[in-house]
């Protein structure tokens, strides 16, 4: 009786200890497997600062707002002219780097799946749908009107600079460089079919 009993205690540590680390993500002795929501959201917005650091440094500030019409489009043209050829070989997921589309794919679809998703997905349906191929650095087509995104949906994602923001263009979250008109990065199929 005292083997069994002894050997139910055990099954239990081990259980318990395994229910440890599954909850806690880390194995004794090791790392955390998995980066906290406060890393990944940190690892975005230093990427971003990044970005408008370098854009900044290489391509100039943004346009003056107390411009013409013209003389700002012409000025963004020239920022998003400068940036392209700095940024030439940018690829997809620079700022967006897999562990953080996968948190951004989650943060989306928890916010679906909750209490405000019918009313989400209905502001979604009824604004005019963006259909672009998307490219790094090309422009943010003139003739294709910048989709506002739910503010329901944005409190789930990490806050970006001013300079920066979140667009959605069919199912695919774009991080928008607003002076220069631009795509920086996106996260494709953010949004859940």
């Amino acid at each position: 009786m005292r083997i069994r009993s002894s050997r139910l205690k055990l099954s239990r540590i081990v259980v318990l200890g395994m229910l440890e680390i599954l909850l806690a993500g880390t194995v004794p002795g090791q790392g955390s497997t998995a980066a906290s929501p406060d890393h990944i959201t940190a690892d975005l917005q230093g990427r971003a600062k990044h970005y408008l650091d370098f854009r900044k440094q290489v391509a100039g500030s943004a346009p003056k707002s107390d411009s013409t019409p013209s003389k700002i489009t012409s000025a963004q043209n020239d920022l998003a002219d400068k940036i392209r050829v700095a940024r030439a070989g940018a690829k997809q997921g620079e700022l967006f780097t897999p562990e953080i589309a996968q948190y951004v794919r989650m943060q989306i679809a928890s916010r679906l799946g909750g209490p405000d998703g019918k009313r989400i997905r209905a502001s979604l349906r009824h604004a005019e749908p963006v259909n672009i191929t998307l490219q790094i650095n090309q422009r943010y087509p003139d003739n294709v009107p910048l989709q506002s995104t739910p503010p329901s949906l944005l409190m789930s994602l990490p806050q970006l600079p001013t300079g920066l923001e979140y667009r959605l263009v069919g199912r695919e979250l774009v991080i928008r460089d607003v002076d220069a008109n631009i795509v920086v990065d996106y996260v494709a199929n953010a949004l859940p079919s």
